[in-house]
């Protein structure tokens, strides 16, 4: 029935629905919405960017103890996998993956600003399984060619851009006062993800009779789907972290963006690239494969459980200062392996190792502190007010994923260098040596730029 004269009924849109996974207001330094609400859901997506973070690392690593399975003797006889690489080949192995994964971590860092935290981290735990399937089909055919092995290989650095993103995205979520340690936690449990596959695959390969090389890969196929789905389910996007890519580019533009690249190489890179090559120094310079394959996790695992320490003491002490302190311990350290092979000692090159890795955890920890910190410094003396800090938490974000990158590239170097030492000289002496000159270097950096009482930096306390 129609009514004359009545006003015509507008139509009303429908409200629009809510974006599921989506966090639209995040206001982590409001000590109220903090411990109300922000709380517990940053610690639920910290969960569980551990969980993927950590399958990522056992993949990025998985050659690091494959390897060992596949190098000659030290009479040249082949492996019991049928492959004969010599230590050269084998620390081309392990290098070129953290190679990739350092370059990985630029694009990477894009990501979680394009498709949202908790969406990329669906996406590259899915990408985990390609590089399984590929080591499992490669290791069971020994008369597969170098290069193409070395490409196979390759596709492992899927697992080490994993870190930039997931460090970039749980950077939102917590406040300043809180961020040492939970970057800590959640780089410590990826870490720890080297001294797992180092621990588990040489007992899963032995499943069985003989050597099966393929069961490393098909190990962690379910795996990395299991990362995914968790991802999916339990954890969130941040609105705040969802921004133009513009922070992250102008990020580039500090100076301390570059100097802490540096001196991430020689923490981080250190972690990754003793943890690479730590496997196959042991049977390649001792020929103590046994030793490898049996307690060579344990170098990955101190430094891990190491890292979230270094961010607690930062906090506590400043970033700074416990950065100069693991550079000095870093130096001391490859002083003592120097020693050690000169002298043919085995048991004093296994501590000094144990000593880097501590060394390399508490600066991976402290390291990370000072880049937050640093930051939101710069967001102070830029006037402080809410708009200027959050483009400088982006901006700080997008560093970490930089840094990160550059800093993962120490991966790729600290193997090869080994390589080329042994290859020119019969001897990794020449590399140790130049480790205890860069770490003497690296030490003096810090404190020029972050310690000397008239920088800005040091009265702020980074």
């Amino acid at each position: 029935m129609t009514v004359t004269g009545a006003e015509p009924i507008a139509a009303v849109a429908p409200p629009r629905p809510a974006r599921p996974h989506w966090i639209d207001d995040w206001r982590p330094e409001d000590p109220g919405f903090w411990n109300s609400t922000g709380k517990p859901i940053a610690r639920r997506n910290l969960i569980f960017s551990i969980f993927a973070e950590h399958i990522g690392f056992s993949v990025w690593l998985l050659w690091s103890i494959v390897v060992v399975q596949m190098t000659a003797g030290a009479d040249g006889s082949p492996a019991a996998s049928g492959f004969a690489l010599t230590a050269t080949q084998a620390l081309w192995l392990v290098a070129v993956p953290s190679g990739v994964g350092a370059f990985l971590r630029l694009p990477y860092t894009f990501a979680v600003p394009v498709f949202g935290g908790r969406n990329w981290t669906v996406i590259s735990a899915l990408l985990l399984v390609i590089p399984c399937l590929l080591l499992a089909w490669a290791v069971s055919n020994p008369d597969i060619s170098f290069a193409l092995l070395l490409v196979i290989a390759a596709t492992a650095g899927f697992g080490g851009g994993n870190f930039a993103s997931s460090m970039a995205n749980i950077s939102f979520f917590y406040p300043e006062r809180e961020k040492g340690w939970a970057l800590g936690l959640n780089a410590a449990g990826g870490n720890i993800g080297v001294a797992v596959v180092q621990k588990v695959i040489p007992m899963v390969i032995t499943v069985g009779a003989g050597v099966t090389l393929a069961y490393a890969g098909l190990f962690y196929v379910p795996l990395a789907v299991a990362a995914a789905v968790c991802a999916y389910l339990f954890m969130d996007n941040l609105s705040e972290a969802k921004a133009d890519v513009g922070p992250v580019w102008q990020s580039l533009r500090h100076a301390d963006t570059w100097v802490m690249s540096f001196l991430y190489i020689g923490t981080f890179g250190s972690f990754i690239g003793y943890s690479a090559a730590f496997p196959t120094l042991l049977k390649t310079v001792f020929d103590r494969g046994d030793i490898a394959l049996a307690w060579a996790f344990l170098g990955a695992g101190i430094g891990s459980i190491a890292r979230p320490f270094g961010g607690w003491l930062s906090d506590r002490i400043g970033g700074a200062r416990i950065t100069a302190v693991s550079f000095i311990m870093l130096a001391v350290g490859a002083a003592a392996g120097l020693w050690s092979v000169q002298a043919k000692n085995m048991p004093i090159f296994f501590v000094s190792f144990m000593f880097l890795f501590i060394a390399t955890g508490i600066g991976n920890g402290s390291t990370y502190r000072m880049i937050s910190k640093i930051f939101r410094v710069k967001g102070e003396d830029a006037g402080g007010s809410p708009e200027t800090m959050t483009h400088m938490r982006r901006q700080a974000a997008g560093a970490l994923g930089i840094i990160s990158s550059v800093g993962a590239f120490g991966g790729f170097i600290v193997p090869l260098a080994y390589a080329w030492s042994k290859s020119q000289f019969g001897s990794i002496e020449p590399a140790l040596r130049f480790y205890v000159g860069l770490f003497a270097v690296m030490v003096a950096v810090t404190w020029y730029f972050y310690l000397r009482k008239s920088t800005r930096m040091a009265q702020a306390g980074v």
